[in-house]
């Protein structure tokens, strides 16, 4: 092991860098001299000094190099006779071998004792990188969940002679499933706990060319959740899935759609799974819907969090407390409106009404209402649906999407006579949702007498707060993604850079941004003289509308998001 040699003071070096005060650290430490150790965790508890920042003073008190370990993870396949609890237990990660000197990343090169002994454990030679705490466990962790059970996979996993149909397709064999179970439930058990882990939304499971890459869906981006797997190893993988949703494993030539419910640390999660054909095989997408945490988070769940402009909060709290009327929101799929109209529904929700909503498929569970889910098979169809719950004296109605003019017009009708009807419309903006019912062949004047308003919305990714930093926009970039630089004058802009509270994303979390059209005087006259959608949202910001791109632009000079994720999301007009 190199020679580790102390330049500084631990003390020095932290009041010379700017992490506490000669008084702070006098009321810290006090007359009397501490170790270094206890020093540290004092300065750590008091909030002075995160991992990050202990890691890069060790670095230098010591001369040794800072490695932060973004994105690294531990290859347990070359390293495979270092065992995990020894990388927990001393707290390092093997990083490269080169001869008989391994190159380990230390979270605390200060404990020579500890390193000797690891020294001997491991019989070779030691090079130290010093790296946070956090980032060395966070890589042993991630080693754990991908390489080591893809690897055990391959161990266990043998050829098996099958036999082939007519077309060369491979026949799937229920004792094949069964002697290649056991391997493929690991790595389908550790793929599912990572995803929670992570708070992904979506895990892909998708044949390339000779592969197999497994992603998530974080914040509504596709990453990739581990190397990719051999492709021979899919049809396993794909089948094991489809015992869980009871599916047929026999059928692969014709999408099929299931789900299954998993019990993981007292907490009950259903899954939505999707199987399609594609040319190298089965695609599956599984939807992760956490119903237990959903439904508790929804009893302090209320407007307020989604993100809405002030001014914007106010007037669609009035469309929601109306007695009778149509309230659409509108988006593309994953962009939020579901949980707008949860929230809604969850502050108007009285124990002196009756609430019934109709959804394809039921989501999440709220308390107190009444969710009927579509059934398409069976004939229950959104507007048959619709007939019969107006038959149960309801006072607010939920109708999770308006796809056809029959359930159209049952909406419009309810709304006016007496009923208040929340739906939501796959539309880009708040003006084409116009265009999509006239088209339907609505007619214009029941459509506008009915509707209080309609809200477009998107989610834009929130930037980790632990790792933005301040960054300067030149006049080309905005240019280039289509702002007005005059905008940002004066503004202080923010990017993120990664770090294991994002998992090294630079996002945590969504916010929304929204369009709001309330349907004035004025806005119903243009609609009932059919004037184009142009002309009616020239009106609207006339009238003070705030367009989606606009509210991105507030989220970026309040910091909370970039110039690109708001690209991203809105049009460039």
């Amino acid at each position: 092991m190199q020679a580790l040699y102390k330049r500084i003071a631990f003390s020095q070096l932290a009041v010379e860098r700017g992490i506490v005060t000669e008084f702070q650290l006098q009321s810290i430490a006090g007359e009397e001299r501490i170790s270094q150790h206890r020093l540290q965790a004092a300065f750590i508890k008091e909030g002075f000094l995160s991992d990050v920042q202990l890691a890069e003073l060790l670095a230098i008190q010591y001369g040794l190099p800072l490695h932060l370990l973004e994105g690294f993870r531990v290859d347990f396949e070359t390293y495979s006779d270092i065992l995990p609890e020894w990388m927990i237990r001393y707290v390092f990660a093997p990083l490269h071998l080169r001869d008989r000197c391994l190159t380990i990343a230390i979270a605390d090169p200060q404990d020579v004792p500890a390193l000797d002994s690891l020294e001997r454990l491991l019989g070779r030679e030691l090079a130290l990188v010093v790296a946070p705490r956090s980032a060395i466990l966070d890589a042993v962790q991630e080693g754990q969940r991908g390489g080591q059970f893809v690897a055990r996979v391959k161990e266990e996993f043998r050829p098996v002679l099958v036999q082939e149909n007519e077309q060369g397709e491979e026949v799937l064999s229920i004792d094949k499933i069964q002697r290649d179970q056991s391997p493929v439930v690991q790595l389908i058990d550790t793929i599912v706990l990572n995803a929670l882990q992570k708070r992904a939304s979506d895990i892909h499971i998708e044949p390339a060319d000779g592969m197999t890459e497994v992603k998530y869906r974080i914040d509504g981006m596709l990453y990739l959740a581990m190397d990719p797997v051999d492709v021979r190893f899919h049809n396993a993988l794909v089948s094991r899935i489809k015992v869980m949703a009871e599916l047929d494993i026999a059928e692969r030539r014709i999408p099929q759609d299931g789900r299954f419910k998993l019990r993981i640390e007292r907490r009950t999660i259903d899954f939505r799974v999707s199987v399609i054909p594609s040319v190298f095989g089965e695609s599956v997408v599984i939807r992760i819907l956490a119903r237990e945490e959903f439904t508790s988070s929804k009893e302090g769940l209320h407007l307020e969090s989604l993100g809405l402009r002030p001014e914007d909060l106010v007037k669609f709290r009035r469309a929601i407390t109306a007695s009778y009327g149509l309230v659409l929101v509108t988006g593309p799929t994953g962009s939020g409106k579901t949980t707008t109209l949860y929230a809604a529904l969850n502050e108007v929700n009285t124990k002196e009404d009756k609430v019934i909503t109709i959804e394809d498929p039921v989501e999440y569970q709220l308390k107190g209402v009444v969710q009927i889910p579509v059934n398409e098979k069976k004939g229950l169809t959104f507007a048959r649906g619709l007939r019969s719950i107006l038959r149960h004296d309801p006072d607010k109605i939920m109708v999770g999407e308006i796809r056809d003019v029959e359930t159209a017009q049952i909406a419009i009708q309810s709304a006016l006579t007496g009923h208040l009807v929340f739906s939501t419309v796959h539309a880009n903006n708040a003006f084409d949702v116009i265009g999509r019912f006239v088209n339907m062949g609505i007619e214009p004047y029941n459509f506008v007498s009915s509707l209080h308003c309609i809200m477009a919305q998107r989610l834009v990714r929130s930037l980790c707060r632990s790792c933005k930093v301040p960054v300067e926009v030149s006049l080309a970039q905005c240019e280039q993604l289509g702002y007005d630089p005059t905008l940002f004058s004066g503004h202080l802009l923010y990017d993120s850079k990664g770090c294991p509270e994002c998992h090294h994303l630079g996002y945590r979390g969504r916010v929304g941004i929204t369009e709001f059209l309330p349907v004035s005087d004025a806005i119903k006259d243009l609609i009932l003289d059919k004037r184009p959608p142009s002309e009616i949202r020239r009106a609207a910001e006339v009238g003070g509308m705030t367009t989606l791109r606009q509210a991105g632009i507030e989220k970026i000079l309040a910091g909370e998001t970039t110039l690109k994720e708001v690209n991203r999301m809105t049009y460039v007009g």
